[in-house]
């Protein structure tokens, strides 16, 4: 007889969910996703429409990704991190068709608290420090510090920012 799992999350019905995925306790998500294999989503995560998490991403415990995020392989997502609409990470320096990386993927670190605003891009290889916040339609280029406020393209310090997004 076979074994019925309960599920503790919601995936909506349009989305596809590979085999090999964790998806925590009261996580979310929502319409045209698709969750590859080896990806692991912590709990109480909400998942917006239309987001992509690429094969073994790692995306910690109460992380907010909202419509049209992709989250390719290389980048992780530690806990209460924020990713606001259309944000964008990359993970390959010089990509050319033509040339292969061979699965040598830049490492993106977002740490816990972290915010990422609006159509925002991550260039990879960087990594945001703990309640960092970037503004919306920056590009980082370089690490963010902890609690560093950074705006622009390219992004720069502006100044220091509190774990309830006041400014310091």
């Amino acid at each position: 007889m076979d074994k019925i799992i309960k599920k503790t999350y919601y995936v909506h019905p349009s989305s596809c969910i590979d085999k090999n995925v964790s998806i925590g306790k009261g996580t979310n998500i929502w319409h045209f996703c698709h969750i590859m294999k080896n990806a692991e989503i912590g709990r109480d995560c909400t998942i917006g429409q239309n987001v992509f998490i690429a094969a073994g991403v790692k995306i910690g415990k109460n992380v907010k990704i909202q419509n049209n995020v992709s989250v390719y392989k290389g980048v992780t997502l530690e806990d209460d991190c924020f990713c606001g609409p259309s944000a964008v990470f990359t993970n390959v320096l010089k990509p050319r068709s033509a040339y292969s990386v061979n699965g040598k993927y830049a490492k993106t670190f977002v740490k816990k608290g972290a915010t990422i605003g609006a159509n925002a891009t991550i260039v990879c290889g960087v990594t945001l420090g703990r309640y960092s916040f970037v503004a919306a339609g920056s590009v980082v280029t370089k690490d963010v510090p902890d609690y560093g406020l950074v705006m622009g393209n390219p992004a720069r310090l502006k100044g220091f920012i509190g774990k309830r997004a006041e400014r310091l």
